[in-house]
C-alpha cells in the first residue's frame, strides 16, 4: 500500500462514509477519520498519511488552517474538498500547500485523478524544497570561507588562492569540512602557523 495511506476529514458524517467507502474500493488504506480540523491534524500527526482530503468548512478549525498544519508537520499531500468554487477560496487553498481541489458534489472518477494530482505535487514541492536548502546551505558555506579567506588574506598577505588552498588542504588533512576549517579560521582557533590538529 505504498503511498495509498490516506486521512480523510469532513464533518458531515454520511458524506465522510461515503467518501471512506469510495476510497477503499479503489485501492486507498483510510488511516484515519476526523470530524473537524483539530482532530484531522491530530489523527495526521498520529498516523502521517500520504494524503489529506479535507473539507474546507468544518468546525473547531477550517479546513484551510487544518492544511497548512498538516502541510507543515507531515508532508502529506492534500486535496481540498468543498461545496465552494470561487477564485479566492482556490487561492487561498493554494497558499497553504493544497495540491489538488474536488468540488462536491465530486463524481467517484475524480478522486484518482485529484489524489494522485496531489501526490505528484506534493513531490515535486519536497524536492524544490530540498533543493532550496541546498543551495542554501552552499551560499552560507561560500560565504564562511570568504570571511575566512579574508582574514587570511588581511593578517597573513596570503594570495586569494592560496588562502582558500589552505583552507581545502587543511580541511583533507583533518577530514573535516571546509566550512568547518573557514570557521576555526575566522575565530582565531586556526592559523597557518599554528599546527594542523589532525
Amino acid at each position: 500500500m505504498a503511498d495509498k495511506r490516506v486521512l480523510v476529514a469532513e464533518d458531515e458524517a454520511l458524506v465522510r462514509l461515503d467518501l471512506v467507502e469510495s476510497l477503499t474500493t479503489l485501492g486507498y488504506e483510510v488511516v484515519g477519520e476526523a470530524s473537524d480540523g483539530v482532530e484531522a491534524v491530530a489523527l495526521a500527526k498520529q498516523h502521517k498519511p500520504d494524503v489529506a482530503l479535507l473539507d474546507i468548512k468544518m468546525p473547531n478549525m477550517d479546513g484551510l488552517t487544518a492544511a497548512a498544519e498538516i502541510v507543515e508537520a507531515t508532508g502529506a499531500a492534500v486535496v481540498m474538498l468543498t461545496a465552494f468554487s470561487q477564485v479566492d477560496m482556490v487561492e487561498q487553498a493554494c497558499k497553504v500547500g493544497t495540491c489538488a481541489y474536488l468540488v462536491k458534489p465530486y463524481n467517484e472518477n475524480d478522486l484518482v485523478p485529484a489524489i494522485e494530482m496531489a501526490k505528484a505535487r506534493a513531490a515535486e514541492r519536497l524536492e524544490l524544497t530540498t533543493e532550496v536548502k541546498v543551495l542554501t546551505e552552499k551560499l552560507e558555506s561560500r560565504k564562511v570561507i570568504d570571511r575566512a579567506k579574508g582574514r587570511l588574506i588581511d593578517e597573513y598577505a596570503m594570495a586569494e588562492q592560496d588562502a582558500y588552498r589552505f583552507i581545502q588542504q587543511t580541511a583533507m588533512q583533518t577530514r573535516g569540512t571546509m566550512t568547518n576549517v573557514a570557521n576555526q579560521v575566522i575565530s582565531g582557533e586556526l592559523t597557518p602557523d599554528r599546527q594542523v590538529r589532525s
